[in-house]
């Protein structure tokens, strides 16, 4: 399997014991889930009961893995108190009262209800399904208009920050020790710089008191989404773990990110990067037929900033992490984040040009 389970945890979650040989008292079957880039998932079945969701919290990523689960147990009580419930996985306990446990390595875990006859998709196909996708985390937050955002841990500091992320920008061009790259970068860090004006746009609209601070996914994009196999219908949005309080530009932006672009943010051939207008159209206006009756003015009146803010962001991120000897994103080879952040920028100009285009608007 490549990854072994202790049994000790195995045992608390579903009962069944170990015996002297290690071995456990009744037939227990576990089952890798997906890819294991930031936390290990497995399907545990056996004799036990219903089957469940086994995963091991990622500490690198999220150092408080305790906030984490603390967030997730939060939203749920509050989906189970509404009468017209968003359905959220059950956590599942154990001695009756914790839902994580700390194994003999000093690694958390956490098991959920499995949910069966589901599939997650990597990658949207059609306009609708992106509309879909929107419709869905809109409805997520709009579901927590009564929920204060204020009681969830920040479990990733400073996540969508973006005045954060300039900083850290600046930071870089000043720590760095990689000349070579930093001259590689010139033109590109040129084109950040005069987009410093993104990050006093947003600061200004913030300290305006008209933007809503809302209980956000922030990690919106259509592979958290969980669809039924059979009838196709969206089951769930999945992958809480970065829920946190944050601004509508969030998810929205993340879904935009994610969802117009023609290929990936690790495209080198810039021919191929393109913003794809239908799937931009189909994106806002299925996410503001869930959220515009609940959006202040000065949110609709600036919507389009959303797709902006997180191109500039990741273009920020990856460059940073570039002219810093790549210690954060993982590479496949050295100039890979230097590439990633060129497309990224790319897909930045090609929104603008879009934006101010087709619905006026430029900042």
């Amino acid at each position: 399997m490549g990854f072994e389970i202790p049994g000790e945890v195995i045992t608390a979650f579903t009962g069944v014991p170990v015996d002297d040989s290690g071995e456990f008292q009744s037939k227990i079957r576990i089952e890798k889930i997906g890819h294991g880039l930031i936390n290990y998932s497995f399907k545990i079945s056996g004799s036990f009961g219903p089957d469940l969701f086994l995963q091991q919290i990622n500490k690198n990523v999220f150092q408080s893995p305790e906030a984490v689960q603390e967030n997730y147990l939060k939203i749920w009580n509050f989906s189970i108190s509404k009468e017209n419930s968003l359905y959220i996985p059950s956590p599942r306990f154990f001695n009756k009262i914790n839902s994580i446990f700390l194994d003999k390595n000093n690694n958390y875990w956490r098991a959920f209800d499995f949910v069966e006859k589901c599939i997650t998709i990597s990658k949207v196909g059609i306009p609708d399904q992106a509309r879909l996708t929107a419709i869905a985390f809109a409805r997520f937050t709009s579901f927590f208009e009564g929920f204060d955002p204020a009681l969830l841990n920040e479990v990733i500091p400073h996540f969508h920050d973006l005045e954060f992320r300039f900083k850290q920008f600046k930071d870089a061009l000043i720590n760095s020790k990689n000349y070579s790259r930093i001259e590689k970068s010139s033109s590109l860090i040129a084109a950040l710089k005069q987009r410093r004006y993104y990050v006093s746009f947003l600061d200004n609209l913030i300290h305006s008191g008209n933007l809503l601070k809302r209980v956000m996914h922030h990690d919106a994009k259509i592979s958290n989404i969980l669809f039924h196999a059979e009838t196709g219908a969206i089951i769930c949005p999945i992958d809480l773990d970065t829920m946190m309080p944050g601004y509508i530009f969030s998810d929205l932006g993340d879904l935009i990110r994610s969802m117009t672009a023609a290929c990936d943010e690790s495209e080198k051939d810039l021919s191929k990067v393109s913003v794809r207008k239908e799937f931009y159209n189909a994106i806002v206006s299925g996410y503001l037929q869930i959220m515009s009756s609940k959006m202040s003015d000065t949110e609709k009146q600036n919507i389009h900033f959303a797709g902006l803010m997180m191109f500039f962001m990741q273009a920020l991120r990856f460059l940073t992490d570039y002219l810093n000897d790549d210690v954060y994103y993982q590479v496949k080879y050295p100039e890979q984040n230097f590439d990633r952040a060129i497309n990224q920028l790319t897909h930045l100009k090609q929104l603008e040009n879009l934006l101010e285009e087709d619905y006026q608007f430029k900042i």
